[in-house]
């Protein structure tokens, strides 16, 4: 019998990014991100005037911190031993969003926080990359987890069996971001979280077939 399969996101789920991504932009950049900002592309600021940033501008300035400042990065509390209880039961994917040319140094600052598992990046909506993963591995559930609103609703079209979980590991962010409403659950911190997937891997079965099951009672 196969194996339950968690796919995870890293940043803002396995290490915090977004409280180093903003120290970074004002050091060298001399701007200001918001992370009680509704939206990332609300967040990066004129310091001077206050004005948002070109959303032109926003995007290199993330490949500038992954290409040079991944080293700032730190572990959320409880998940290195979270992925550790997780793995005595079931297979693991990291799915991060950043390009191949960070690949290597994604592998390698995980390994400095213990946490060795297959690492995938990618770029765009995560449903079909998790939907090639749940067609490879063939396991007997699986378990999404991600920060991202936009995720979760991509995941939910293209492997709609798979199991959603919204995690916001920064609570300057979390306390004012909503629930992804294509999530089946919210949890910040991983001790709960761990709970609810290895509830889920009991269980066995997918989403889809428990939602099947509810629209027939």
């Amino acid at each position: 019998m196969t194996r339950p399969l968690l796919i995870t996101d890293c940043d803002e789920v396995l290490l915090h990014m977004l409280r180093h991504f903003a120290e970074w932009v004002d050091e060298a950049h001399s701007l200001h991100f918001a992370l009680d900002a509704p939206g990332f592309r609300e967040a990066v600021r004129e310091k001077d005037t206050g004005l948002p940033v070109a959303e032109e501008r926003i995007w290199p300035l993330l490949d500038g911190f992954f290409a040079s400042e991944m080293h700032r990065q730190n572990v959320v509390p409880g998940a290195a031993e979270a992925l550790a209880e997780i793995g005595k039961q079931a297979d693991i994917v990291i799915l991060t969003n950043i390009g191949d040319e960070y690949e290597a140094g994604r592998v390698e600052q995980l390994e400095a926080f213990d946490i060795r598992h297959r690492v995938l990046c990618n770029r765009g909506g995560k449903g079909r990359p998790v939907a090639e993963l749940i067609e490879e591995v063939r396991p007997s559930v699986a378990v999404f987890v991600d920060d991202l609103a936009i995720h979760h609703e991509s995941v939910a079209k293209h492997a709609p069996d798979v199991w959603r979980l919204h995690m916001i590991a920064e609570p300057k962010v979390a306390a004012h971001m909503p629930r992804a409403p294509h999530a089946h659950a919210r949890i910040d911190d991983w001790g709960n979280a761990t709970r609810w997937i290895a509830a889920r891997f009991s269980d066995g079965v997918g989403a889809y077939v428990h939602a099947s099951q509810r629209e027939s009672t």
